[in-house]
């Protein structure tokens, strides 16, 4: 296991300003929920994200994006992404180790920190079309918006090309 630390947000804008990314972020009171984020973000532009990280009774993980206000069924979830037995959340241990940020602060930006590969990305399809698509930078007293093509762009650099579906589709 790659033990460097894991890289913080001025890392992760100095590396999508090194892939050549366009990103805005703004600053806010610490936000835990989805509900805590609506509640707060004013007028921010664009699609807003909850991220579910999980792991199957394999110890297989996944990061899941999805649009904020989508229902989620994790045992349909199971078989479309091959997940050996029932999905349960990864814990904060499972988190801190794999994508190097607290609960609360996950985000598809922390692949950055998955330096083994050990997460696999799971996007929802719905996210390519709306622009922006804001995001914790690491840390969740901030939403970075950044292009659904530049969030591509850097899942891809850090080796993350995502799986995506369709989740208005059974």
């Amino acid at each position: 296991m790659d033990n460097t630390p894991p890289f913080d947000d001025a890392g992760l804008f100095a590396r999508l300003d090194e892939l050549g990314l366009t990103h805005k972020t703004v600053e806010h009171e610490a936000l835990f929920t989805v509900e805590q984020s609506r509640a707060l973000r004013g007028n921010l532009d664009g699609a807003h994200i909850k991220n579910l990280f999980l792991r199957d009774k394999k110890r297989r993980m996944w990061l899941v994006t999805v649009l904020e206000n989508r229902e989620m069924d994790l045992k349909a979830l199971r078989h479309r992404i091959g997940a050996q037995g029932n999905l349960s959340f990864g814990n904060a241990d499972l988190l801190m180790q794999h994508l190097g940020i607290i609960p609360g602060a996950v985000t598809p930006f922390s692949v950055i920190n998955d330096r083994d590969g050990n997460v696999t990305m799971v996007l929802d399809k719905a996210l390519t079309d709306v622009d922006p698509v804001n995001a914790h930078p690491l840390r969740n007293d901030r939403t970075t918006a950044i292009s659904p093509g530049d969030l591509m762009a850097f899942l891809e650099a850090e080796n993350h090309a995502p799986l995506v579906l369709n989740f208005d589709e059974e």
